[in-house]
């Protein structure tokens, strides 16, 4: 496989370009294609049978563009249908659970960890599982924080209704006291001062775009598919929906201009 190739990246809008943006931090020279199901938006709240459907459209999208590693951005599909897109990928796959519940496990040293997400990825249990199954004496504690994600693209980051809210989230983990956070949705890091304030600086949050892309980097290192180009990556954006209101608060999330971004319709081609 050429490792000039794409890396492929999908998530249900707008969040998963927090983890492009950490992959362009650790590997500034790989190409990315990344897809935003806009028109499906939010798929935290829906059933897993339906959000396994819609991993499915987004796997192929992505292994049409040619991609050699698919990175799901989305925590509700690394959640509930992992398995479907390497099923349907003959090529890497790296989720955002796995690598987010390692770094909380290395991170955590009493052994009180907690996760916050959508209710689709905190139902799930995706990230307690994963956590105890890497060392069964930890124990986790769960919040589903589903204001967080329409707060964010608000651009309401640190407004005091936002401050309000996490308050209400968090304090049942404050009073658990844990001593690591997961912040189990690709939205939550752009609102790591708000709810780091609102555990008074207890627990140390774990930004699972991050551990991805440390993955990622792992990953492309094992199999000899690291772009070896040091040239400026090509960084191509589609979305189901909206392109321009994507551009507009996606900016934000990746942390720079983003260019063109293309709408897809049907059949995504």
């Amino acid at each position: 496989m050429n490792s000039d190739k794409p890396i492929g990246v999908f998530d249900s809008g707008i969040g998963g370009l927090t983890v492009v943006h950490a992959l362009l931090k650790q590997l500034p020279h790989e190409n990315i294609v990344y897809f935003g199901d806009t028109a499906r938006v939010p798929y935290g709240p829906k059933s897993p049978q339906v959000v396994r459907e819609y991993a499915k459209d987004d796997t192929e999208f992505l292994l049409s563009k040619n991609v050699k590693m698919i990175v799901i951005a989305c925590n509700t599909v690394s959640a509930v249908a992992l398995d479907v897109v390497q099923k349907l990928a003959n090529i890497p796959v790296v989720g955002v659970i796995i690598p987010g519940a390692k770094a909380a496990t290395s991170a955590s040293k009493k052994k009180r960890i907690g996760v916050i997400g959508t209710v689709g990825t905190i139902s799930s249990n995706a990230y307690a599982n994963a956590i105890r199954q890497l060392d069964e004496t930890i124990q986790v504690f769960s919040q589903a924080c589903p204001l967080f994600v329409p707060l964010v693209e608000e651009g309401w980051i640190d407004h005091k209704a936002t401050e309000m809210i996490a308050k209400e989230y968090l304090f049942p983990l404050s009073v658990e006291k844990i001593d690591t956070l997961v912040l189990g949705c690709t939205h939550y890091p752009l609102l790591k001062n708000v709810i780091s304030n609102a555990l008074k600086g207890t627990a140390t949050l774990i930004d699972s775009g991050e551990a991805t892309a440390t993955e990622v980097m792992m990953v492309l290192d094992e199999l000899h598919l690291k772009n070896s180009s040091r040239e400026k990556p090509n960084l191509q954006f589609f979305v189901s929906d909206l392109p321009a209101k994507f551009t507009q608060i996606g900016e934000r999330f990746l942390g720079s201009k983003m260019g063109v971004v293309k709408k897809v319709g049907a059949g995504r081609q």
